[in-house]
């Protein structure tokens, strides 16, 4: 029968209503009414004090997940070099195995990669689990995707992290498929339920205008990307741990792709991500051409240009170099935020920079409160000036 409700003891109150998600609730005669799109996910049972919401569905049973432990992240690598985004995970499972009592490993795929794994280890993983053959020399995603699965099928992790980077984003969710399990895209924050122990993964949704914090409690591995740039690197020299050399069956029929060439795009400047000072402008730099402002004082201090969204929806500068939610996390040593408001969404992508400097003329712009130093005013007065003098010095 599912949820239905009891007229005599409803009193109209309409918690029901706005507690639905699927608007499968409606008034009539004064009363409170089931409608056929029920999806029975009980939110009016628990607002109703009345109690007069029933429902006959039987709660759906969390398995006995006890065999499922350790804290895995997935050691990106591209031509023998590690990314960066590896050793912050690692950083941030040896946060979240601390609270489980769990250890962390790393998955390191690849050809002639042996000499990662001690970097790996100081960087906060207990095992290395080495999968070592050349058809994994080059990244290739049937490949990869078979020796993952077959990882985490034989060694059960409870939670599986990637890098929210181009490869990391086409890997996961084949990996999920593959072991049948759900995944958090796009991940900003991780953490353990200190009641359930379980992984909450915090994204933002709907452009960034809320933030969603879902768990998994019903599938293992629980499974997210997490953007890098996000979490902080911690490593530990003289960390001793341990090396899982695991052999690795590949036949080029099966992965069924041959990598002929590889074409790097050149990109002016460094990724933002990599940036030590950051110059960047939002709605009241005004055009493209103040732009052009900001790039003059950012080659004065070596640093590199960046934008919030609006910048980049009014084409004034190139999608890879939004700063926020919805474009990347940056920790530089400096941040100058020029004609930028401060909203919850930008300041979600930089506030982990060492030192911020923000220039704007509202004294009462969000910015200011998360700023180092201040300076209210006009920028396009303020940012020419300033160059001259650090040019000077």
């Amino acid at each position: 029968m599912g949820i239905w409700i009891e007229p005599d003891l409803c009193n109209a109150c309409q918690k029901c209503i706005r507690a639905c998600p699927y608007g499968a609730v409606e008034m009539k005669d004064d009363k409170a009414h089931i409608l056929d799109r029920c999806t029975s996910c009980g939110a009016c049972l628990e607002v109703c004090k009345q109690k007069a919401i029933f429902s006959d569905v039987e709660p759906r049973a969390v398995p006995d997940f006890a065999d499922w432990k350790g804290v895995w992240v997935f050691a990106e690598q591209r031509d023998g070099e590690l990314n960066k985004v590896s050793f912050e995970l690692l950083g941030k499972a040896r946060e979240l195995a601390g609270e489980l009592n769990e250890e962390v490993s790393a998955v390191l795929l690849g050809d002639r990669v042996d000499g990662l794994c001690e970097s790996l280890i100081k960087h906060g993983a207990d095992t290395v689990y080495l999968a070592r053959h050349k058809a994994l020399g080059g990244y290739r995603t049937t490949a990869y995707t078979k020796v993952m699965a077959e990882l985490v099928r034989e060694y059960r992790p409870g939670v599986l992290l990637m890098g929210a980077t181009h490869l990391g984003r086409d890997l996961a969710p084949r990996v999920s498929r593959r072991v049948g399990v759900g995944l958090t895209a796009d991940c900003t924050g991780l953490t353990i339920d200190p009641d359930e122990g379980i992984l909450l993964q915090t994204r933002p949704a709907f452009g960034g205008n809320v933030m969603a914090t879902i768990a998994n409690r019903y599938s293992r591995p629980q499974m997210a990307t997490v953007r890098p740039g996000v979490m902080a690197a911690v490593r530990t020299p003289g960390r001793k741990g341990s090396i899982v050399k695991k052999k690795v069956a590949l036949l080029e029929r099966e992965i069924g792709l041959k990598v002929l060439e590889q074409v790097r795009e050149k990109k002016k400047g460094i990724d933002i991500t990599e940036a030590k000072v950051i110059v960047a402008g939002g709605r009241g730099v005004g055009d493209a051409a103040g732009f052009k402002m900001l790039e003059k004082l950012a080659a004065v201090v070596g640093g590199e240009v960046a934008g919030t969204r609006v910048a980049v929806e009014e084409g004034w500068i190139a999608p890879e170099n939004q700063v926020g939610q919805t474009g990347k996390s940056v920790r530089p040593e400096l941040y100058i935020a020029c004609g930028i408001s401060g909203a919850i969404q930008h300041r979600a992508g930089m506030t982990g920079s060492r030192y911020i400097i923000a220039i704007n003329r509202d004294p009462r712009a969000p910015i200011l409160q998360v700023a180092d130093w201040g300076i209210v005013g006009d920028l396009h007065e303020v940012v020419p000036e300033l160059a001259r003098q650090l040019k000077r010095a």
